[in-house]
């Protein structure tokens, strides 16, 4: 193994303990402010978009279309950094949104809520892993690993979307 993957090897480690680790501490922060703007239908319209992205990332080097692929994926990436930053901001500044329905509906939300935020946690790695891969031109791994990492991170982008609809009515 390369000097440079084993340099990435170290930061893929750090940063998939540190992001969930930061999350979580900054849940408990909450600032006396208040935003200009109603961030959830934004950041759930980014997942919605950040899901577009993938499935046409996926089109594009299925197509051939190499470096359309490249830039639809760091854009993918840009866009779930950008979520997580005004995710982050609307929980410390706004009381967490209880879900107000009842029965099996209720159930269905909190397994699709719980399934999205385990697995929110578990894609960091397999994005910074596909993304290394494909940076340092270790094709053939990066196609091995974003054979996980797409369906993972299509799931985690779908799932807030419908997270966020099922939990708008009670805003």
């Amino acid at each position: 193994m390369s000097t440079e993957i084993k340099k990435y090897n170290k930061w893929i480690v750090i940063l998939s303990i540190a992001i969930p680790v930061v999350v979580a501490i900054l849940f408990g922060v909450k600032i006396d402010a208040e935003l200009p703007i109603f961030l959830p239908p934004i950041y759930a319209s980014i997942n919605a978009f950040t899901a577009l992205l993938l499935i046409v990332a996926v089109w594009a080097v299925k197509n051939k279309k190499i470096k359309l692929h490249e830039k639809l994926m760091k854009t993918a990436i840009t866009c779930s950094v950008l979520f997580l930053a005004m995710y982050v901001a609307y929980h410390m500044t706004s009381e967490s949104t209880k879900f107000g329905g009842e029965g099996a509906i209720k159930t269905i939300y909190f397994v699709i809520l719980f399934s999205h935020i385990l697995l929110s946690i578990a894609v960091i790695p397999f994005v910074l892993i596909t993304y290394v891969r494909a940076i340092t031109n270790n094709i053939e791994l990066h196609k091995k690993i974003a054979r996980i990492t797409f369906p993972l991170w299509l799931y985690v982008a779908i799932t807030g979307v419908i997270v966020y609809i099922m939990i708008s009515p009670y805003y």
